[in-house]
This record gives C-alpha cells, structure tokens and sequence, in this order.
C-alpha cells in the first residue's frame, strides 16, 4: 500500500519532489500565497489549498506522513524573532500543526526551519515545541543540516526535525559526501541569455576595487576582517564613547568619514559625515565593531600610500559598496573569479566551492563574477534540487521562492532513513551540466 504524506506551507513544493521520487503519495497541500499555489497544482496536479489557519483538522485526508517546512521568519536572526508573539506567522507550529497531528496521528513527522529556532529565547522556544511533540506521542531526532553535505554547491543549514510514533533507535542521519570537490560552475550554464547583467555601476566599483586590491602589495594578507573605507583618515572616537554622546564642539575637533573634518558644522550636519554604523545613539559601540573599526585604520595606516590615492573615489560609491569582505583567503586576487554579492553590509567576495544560501533578499543574490551577471532561476532551482518543476514567470517572484523553499534532495534523503515502509525509490540528482562554466 502506498503511503500518503501531507505537504503543509508548500511553496515550491520541495517536500512534494522529495517525497514523491521516494513513492509516497501526496493527498493534501497548502500554501496561502495564490501564485506559488496554482503554480504547484500546475506541476504536481493537485490542487492547493490557502492558509492552513482557515482549514479544519477533519478535512484533511488521511495519511502516514506529515511534512512542513513552517514560516522561519519569526524565529530567524535575520527576523524581528518575535516568535509565538508573532500572529502573523509565528503561532502555525503551536495552533495548526500540533491541532492536525493530534486529529490524525500519522505515524511519521517531518519539520524543516531555520537553525535558530533551537536557541530562540534561550530555548524556551525549542522546549515548547520538543515538548508538545512529545504529548502527542512522537519520539523525535533533529540535526542541522545543509546541501552542501550532500554534493549539491550551497551551503543552507536548516533543522531538520523528525519523528514517529513509536521507537526512533533505528534513525540514522544521511551520510556526508566529500565536500572538498564541490564547485558552483557544475550547476551553472555558460552564458545563458536570460541572465540579469550586471549595470554599469556595478561594474566601475568592482574595477574600483579590483584597482585596490592590485595595488595592495602581494606579501600584504588581503584582509579578514570587512574592509570599511569610510575609516580611512576617520578619527572620531569609537572606544571610550560614541560620536552620538559627544557634543558638539567636542565632535568638531575629529574627522569623520574618509578624513572630512567636522568642525563648524551643527550635529545634524557633523552626522551626513559619520558612518552610518557611528551614528546610532548607543554610549559604547559592542566590542566586534570596536575591533574592526581599530583593524580597519591600522590597515589604512599600514598602507596609507597605497589607499590615500582612492578616497575620493571610494567617497562617491553608494555606502555599502564602500565596504568590501574578501573570504577568499589566499586565493588569486582577481575579483571577477569568485562569486560576488552586493549585501546591504558590503561587497561580499566568496569562492566557487559553495553558492550562499539563497535568500528572499534581492541584494543577496548570488553574482557569477567571471560573466558579470546574477545566477538564474534555473541555477538557483538546481541549487534546491527543483530543476525538474516549472518557476514563476517573474524572474523576482521566482528567486524569492526559491529563497523560501526547502531543498527536494535533502528532503528525500532525510525521508528515506526514517520511513521504514519501502515504496519504489526513484533518485533525486541535482542536474550538472556537460561542461563547467568557464572563468
């Protein structure tokens, strides 16, 4: 007999993809956002239902396995992590998939969220969960766990949470590929047409910096740490106070950004010439931005020569674009051969063997260097093992939902070593293309 799973908070439908290639039968789906919604009746041909919020326990059909990835946001550190506080999305876990699985008691659970959810409020978050599961009659396992583990190039660590009605001993996590082959150009195509370039903005900061980096002396470690310009020539005082508890006259006698002099200014004015890191009203900056604020004007010192020269034009670029994170450690120092984001919190530089995770932030949106343009829908779907299911049409609809999808392979992985009942398994395989795109 073949089992049957429902697939709560669907989206894209990774659970769907997973479950299915395992030979489980999908009976039931939600999902409130009406484009991913008729998108995944489109792919998988059952029809999506809205918000589980407005659906009652008794129509929801039968079946042995519950799986949902539920809303992170409230439990994220990138979130406001209000929690079981928030109304909105933080209460589904608590009101609606603890209420279906007290109707339906199916025999297997599978939970996906954000690493974060275990030490949210100091676990008092984890604690009401692990034990509602618990009153319910689940023994469960969770681990952290991420594509790339499992010879698919991104790293994306998400909690996986696992149950059964009855004893869990047997459960053993998927086991790890080795990591040290992996490379992002073995699921990107080489120059594809549909690709969003790069502006021409864009391209004069990368140049910029490129400049920067090549003038910086070979024996010269690149640094660690975020490279903030807007401290070259600035000495405002950042240990003992902040420029926000400073009055007035006592803020003129200092420079602020890139060495412009704040005397004779008003507050207001003193402030549109601070960073904006400098400018919150707190009486002493946290320890780790006193630490790069020092690192940063001992390296402007240490090559003062080199850096001076590039101020004005560093001055002119958009604030973000004035900081650049260099995590490519000792490699070749050509900007263009890694993978580039433009992130609110600087120009991040990382190497090939793993893509950043996929987000729902636009900015945060993977650069192919050595092509000058974004990854694609298609790229980021082989990413969460997705490439055999139809997109949204809008490329931004499309990455913001890849962003919030739970990736097909893990799933499946996961799903295998719990459900002791065999169906015929088909594989899932991220796709890689025949050649590696080439620098």
């Amino acid at each position: 007999m073949t089992l049957k799973f429902v697939d709560l908070f669907a989206g894209l439908g990774g659970f769907h993809v997973g479950m299915k290639a395992l030979g489980y039968e999908c009976v039931f789906a939600c999902e409130k956002n009406e484009t991913l919604a008729k998108l995944y009746e489109h792919n998988f041909g059952i029809k999506c239902e809205g918000d589980i919020k407005d659906i009652k326990a008794s129509d929801i059909p039968r079946h042995d396995i519950l799986c949902a990835g539920f809303p992170c946001q409230p439990f994220s550190k990138a979130g406001k992590q209000k929690g079981f506080e928030d109304k909105q999305n933080g209460t589904y876990f608590i009101k609606d998939i603890a209420r279906i699985l007290d109707y339906h008691k199916p025999k297997y659970i599978i939970l996906e969220n954000v690493p974060h959810i275990k030490k949210h409020e100091n676990e008092h978050t984890w604690e009401i969960i692990s034990k509602k599961l618990d009153k319910l009659g689940y023994n469960i396992l969770f681990e952290k766990l991420s594509p790339h583990q499992f010879g698919i190039p991104q790293i994306r660590e998400r909690l996986f949470i696992v149950g059964v009605r009855g004893n869990l001993d047997y459960y053993k996590w998927p086991q790890e590929k080795d990591k040290s082959i992996l490379d992002i150009r073995s699921i990107l195509d080489t120059k594809p047409i549909d690709a969003r370039k790069l502006n021409e903005r864009q391209i004069e900061c990368i140049n910029l910096w490129q400049r920067i980096v090549d003038n910086i002396p070979k024996d010269t470690r690149l640094p660690s740490f975020p490279i903030w310009s807007m401290e070259f020539e600035a000495n405002y005082p950042f240990k003992e106070t902040t420029p926000a508890y400073c009055k007035q006259e006592k803020l003129g006698k200092y420079k602020g950004s890139f060495g412009k002099t704040l005397r004779g200014m008003n507050k207001r004015d003193q402030y549109k010439f601070l960073p904006s890191y400098a400018k919150r009203k707190q009486t002493k900056f946290p320890e780790w931005k006193q630490e790069f604020i020092m690192k940063n004007r001992e390296f402007y010192k240490e090559n003062k020569k080199i850096l001076r020269p590039f101020i004005k034009e560093l001055s002119q670029l958009p604030p973000s674009w004035q900081k650049l994170e260099w995590n490519c450690l000792d490699g070749k120092r050509e900007i263009r051969n890694y993978l580039i984001q433009f992130r609110a919190s600087g120009i991040r530089i990382k190497r090939t063997n793993y893509a950043p995770t996929l987000v729902l932030t636009q900015t945060q949106i993977p650069i192919v260097g050595w092509e000058e343009r974004y990854i694609t829908t298609k790229e980021a779907a082989r990413l969460q093992s997705l490439e055999t299911i139809d997109l949204p049409d809008n490329q931004r609809v499309a990455l913001r939902a890849l962003g919030n999808a739970v990736n097909a392979k893990v799933v499946n992985l996961v799903a295998r070593q719990l459900i002791r009942e065999k169906q015929s398994v088909n594989p899932i395989t991220t796709k890689v293309t025949t050649h590696l795109a080439s620098k």
